[in-house]
């Protein structure tokens, strides 16, 4: 994380530099893309513009879901959680799928709970189809 005197130096606009820095990394897309998606770039882009489904990365192997349901709850009403499973041993393996009943709850998520601690790691959200 940058401090004011570092990101004043960058770009020379201080406290006005960094607002801008914080709101680049709200809106910068992410590395998370389901590769089993079978449609284009643009059948993409407008399902999930409209998704309520975020993809959580980052999770604690130990990490449980009534955890994840206290903690994102509080960005709005969950309608389920789908927790990532080893194939073999069908333990968790770090991370899951969070689907919100309105859009507005799943954005704050992203905004407010994406980079948040859980379990001592820091988890990451993005958008899922």
């Amino acid at each position: 994380l940058l401090d004011c005197e570092t990101c004043a130096s960058v770009n020379g606009a201080g406290q006005e530099g960094m607002a801008q820095l914080y709101e680049d990394t709200k809106t910068t897309r992410r590395g998370y893309v389901d590769r089993k998606f079978q449609g284009g770039e643009e059948e993409r882009a407008a399902l999930l513009a409209k998704s309520t489904t975020l993809y959580v990365g980052n999770l604690s192997f130990y990490t449980t879901e009534e955890q994840i349901f206290e903690l994102f709850r509080k960005a709005g009403p969950v309608r389920r959680i789908v927790m990532g499973l080893d194939r073999v041993r069908k333990t968790p393996c770090g991370f899951c799928f969070v689907e919100y009943v309105t859009r507005a709850a799943a954005r704050n998520c992203v905004w407010f709970v994406s980079g948040t601690k859980l379990d001592h790691r820091t988890i990451r959200c993005d958008w899922d189809v």
